[in-house]
């Protein structure tokens, strides 16, 4: 299949389930702030993978996730409607691992900032060896 159809396939799934999103067509109350990041589509485009990113604690973003289980078959007839293809692809919603690993990066960034005061606080101390360890071209003259 041709990479290009698979991202315009793509882009329009995204643009549909970001607009029901936005619009309000989804009525769940459990539904909360809902962002869609990205949209991956198998060659065959038989599946999509929609990652989304819900804000609010644990609780809120496990019920946003139910409640876009539960809307699945709704935004998947809205997505075949504006696809215009043959077959509508199935629609899976997976939360987006990037603002965990985001997490993760700035706290090993903390700690190695932490490291480095620790070694900072250090004050006083020398390394071993020479202090300037380099070396230099000889003067002609200090000869």
């Amino acid at each position: 299949m041709d990479e290009t159809r698979r991202e315009k396939v793509a882009a329009n799934i995204m643009t549909t389930v970001a607009s029901m999103l936005n619009n309000g067509s989804i009525k769940d109350p459990r539904l909360g702030f809902v962002t869609v990041t990205s949209v991956e589509v198998t060659g065959d485009l038989q599946h999509a993978k929609v990652y989304y990113t819900a804000y609010g604690n644990d609780s809120a973003q496990n019920a946003s996730a139910a409640a876009l289980a539960s809307a699945k078959g709704v935004i998947r007839s809205r997505v075949g409607k504006n696809l215009g293809t043959r077959l509508t692809p199935t629609l899976e919603f997976c939360p987006d691992p990037l603002p965990a690993q985001a997490a993760a990066v700035e706290n090993a960034l903390a700690a190695a900032q932490q490291a480095d005061a620790q070694l900072a606080a250090r004050k006083g101390k020398t390394y071993a060896g020479e202090a300037d360890p380099y070396k230099k071209p000889r003067n002609s003259e200090a000869e």
